[in-house]
């Protein structure tokens, strides 16, 4: 798998933003992804040394509109743990 394909996009949340003071970054990721293929992917595109991943599967959440029932795409996020010192750039300023 690319490593384009297994991170979709990063996370910038309340919570996410906490973290990434503690060197961790929050990640949509492919959900048939691993850790080991997330770690591979983020040391390729951002150049950093990954030493930890934590992976959390969200449900979809039921959605109403007027009398139309729908969902929420069910994704998976992955929690990345970069080396002592290491920042990924495009965080920096959030």
């Amino acid at each position: 798998m690319d490593p384009r394909d297994v991170i979709k996009r990063p996370l910038i949340t309340e919570k996410a933003t906490a973290l990434m003071e503690q060197g961790k970054y929050v990640f949509e990721v492919d959900q048939a992804a691993n850790k080991t293929q997330i770690k591979r992917a983020v040391e390729t595109i951002f150049d950093v040394k990954v030493t930890k991943v934590n992976t959390i599967r969200v449900r979809g959440k039921q959605r109403r509109q007027g009398r139309s029932v729908g969902r929420t795409p069910d994704r998976k996020k992955a929690i990345v743990t970069l080396q002592e010192g290491q920042r990924i750039p495009i965080f920096e300023g959030l």
